[in-house]
């Protein structure tokens, strides 16, 4: 990967975009680090600059909000930055019943998780293609089956991968790579704040989110179209090939169960 080069990261300050963004400032990428929380955000941009001597800007904004991609770019213009790689990381999950969810939590997971990624892709790919650049896409282990009493989540996430796979494609001969990194549980502080450190999903082993971030950054270099971090997460997207649908569904619902309705859990990105 040629420098200087630009990467914005989104959901950027904590967890898994906070490693990439040390990697991306470990290789001397310039930085782009967009939260919204502004405190947070400005600690981690210390954090980078002090270790990584790196240019780095924050523009804290709540991407869960209608409008707000189109005003990050907006704001890129403002300040003349031009972005040759996309780290689209910010998204959250709610562990909760459907019918038990109010819609604006649905609304917001949908514009973050879906809307968002899509419209910050569209709005920056004429740079990035310009720069022959990059784009990575966060999905997660969760994209490849359904997910009882996480709906909408695990539907938001299959949408990720669809997504980033068919626009890989597209963008196959342009120089631009499109990698979407699929993380399956991830020890972040959301994993205590969700109440989920007795689920069974997590007995299984959560990954630090420095190890997820150094698999997705690898594949992210070479181009790599799917990157699943884990042995036990590759095997498990790989079984969950031969069953129907509806079992898998059935194996999440288990790994699910002890968790409370009015919790919430988070694969990656930020709390809402």
């Amino acid at each position: 990967m040629s420098s200087p080069q630009t990467a914005l990261v989104t959901g950027a300050s904590t967890g898994i975009g906070f490693e990439l963004a040390k990697l991306l400032a470990r290789d001397g990428c310039s930085l782009v680090l967009v939260s919204r929380t502004p405190e947070p955000l400005e600690r981690a941009a210390g954090e980078l600059r002090e270790k990584y001597s790196v240019q780095v800007r924050c523009i804290p904004k709540d991407l869960a909000i209608p409008g707000a991609a189109r005003e990050l770019s907006q704001e890129l213009a403002r300040q003349s930055l031009s972005i040759q790689i996309l780290i689209n990381n910010a998204g959250f999950g709610r562990q909760m019943l459907f019918h038990k969810t109010d819609f604006k939590t649905i609304s917001e997971m949908i514009h973050l998780n879906v809307t968002a990624l899509t419209e910050l892709t569209h709005l920056l790919l004429p740079g990035i293609l310009a720069a022959r650049g990059k784009i990575m896409n966060v999905a997660s282990t969760a994209a490849f089956q359904p997910g009882p009493s996480m709906a909408v989540y695990y539907a938001t996430k299959a949408y990720v991968l669809s997504f980033s796979q068919a626009l890989c494609l597209e963008l196959a001969k342009t120089g631009v790579s499109v990698t979407t990194l699929c993380p399956g549980p991830t020890d972040t502080p959301f994993r205590e704040r969700a109440g989920m450190t007795d689920a069974p999903i997590f007995r299984l082993g959560g990954m630090p989110a420095a190890r997820v971030a150094q698999a997705g950054y690898a594949g992210l270099k070479v181009g790599c179209p799917v990157v699943v971090p884990g042995a036990t997460n590759l095997l498990a997207t790989w079984l969950v090939r031969w069953v129907s649908p509806l079992f898998a569904a059935r194996v999440v619902a288990v790994l699910h169960q002890p968790v409370q309705d009015k919790k919430a859990f988070h694969f990656n990105g930020e709390d809402p």
